[in-house]
């Protein structure tokens, strides 16, 4: 998969992206991660790319003409359907199931917006789709860009050690993840649930989906409205849903019973 991200700061791409799992899946040639710079596009003394907003007010707007022209160089190396998405505080929630649909795509342009935004003409004549990664504001949409490729990469086959690990995580059955222990067996005199060094594997299941029903109830009820209305793919079938109830009830007997919860399945 190629992505391309038009930016005024590549390098902090290209340092990012060569770290941890994105740097493994370009040594695995399953992504190739470039930059396009609009500072490239413009051809006066001061490589000037933004400018004083119509209207009046603080800050400045990057100027339409070297950012279109970025965006179509980038664009031109990614293959053909590749979307073109502006990280913008007006769009639409990135989450779980947008970097599943956005790994299927055969590559794909961001564009990092910095000061006060970009030009509306650009979003109207060069923009796919907009995403917001979250109800707060940060100084340009390079570190937005990054956390879309992290979440679009670790999707893609073969990108992770084991492949468990992007099917066994939080969102992906639309609930948060269970609690995960590694040895030592006591620490802090805190002892490793029994159920997990049981050997049994179906006891572990039903505790884990136990543990992520209980932590997704308390900590993000919204989800796990969504999660049991919700069907397609990556998500739990109606079997699987009915018996969820019965196994949050056992979640929060647990949390009133602390000694019968010691050795919980």
């Amino acid at each position: 998969m190629r992505i391309e991200v038009v930016t005024l700061f590549p390098e902090l791409i290209h340092q990012a992206a060569s770290w941890g799992v994105l740097g493994r899946a370009q040594e695995r040639q399953l992504l190739s991660v470039g930059t396009e710079d609009p500072r490239s596009h413009v051809h006066d003394v001061h490589k000037t790319v933004d400018d004083r907003p119509y209207g009046g007010g603080p800050g400045m707007v990057l100027k339409p003409e070297p950012l279109t022209a970025a965006i179509a160089a980038a664009a031109a190396r990614c293959p053909a359907g590749s979307p073109r998405v502006y990280l913008s505080a007006q769009g639409p929630r990135f989450n779980q199931a947008r970097a599943q649909a956005l790994s299927r795509m055969p590559g794909l342009v961001l564009v990092a917006g910095r000061y006060e935004g970009i030009d509306e003409r650009v979003i109207q004549t060069c923009i796919d789709e907009e995403l917001s990664v979250g109800d707060y504001v940060l100084s340009g949409g390079e570190l937005p860009a990054l956390l879309v490729i992290d979440a679009v990469a670790r999707l893609l086959e073969g990108a992770l050690n084991d492949a468990r690990s992007s099917i066994e995580e939080s969102f992906a059955g639309g609930l948060l993840d269970w609690p995960h222990y590694t040895r030592p067996e006591e620490f802090a005199g805190l002892r490793v649930p029994e159920v997990l060094v049981s050997g049994d594997h179906a006891r572990i299941r039903k505790w884990r989906l136990k543990q992520a029903l209980g932590k997704t109830w308390r900590v993000r009820p919204d989800l796990l409205l969504a999660a049991a209305g919700q069907a397609g793919e990556g998500q739990p079938d109606a079997a699987d849903k009915a018996g969820w109830a019965g196994l949050l009830n056992e979640f929060l007997q647990d949390k009133q019973d602390p000694k019968g919860s010691a050795n919980e399945d």
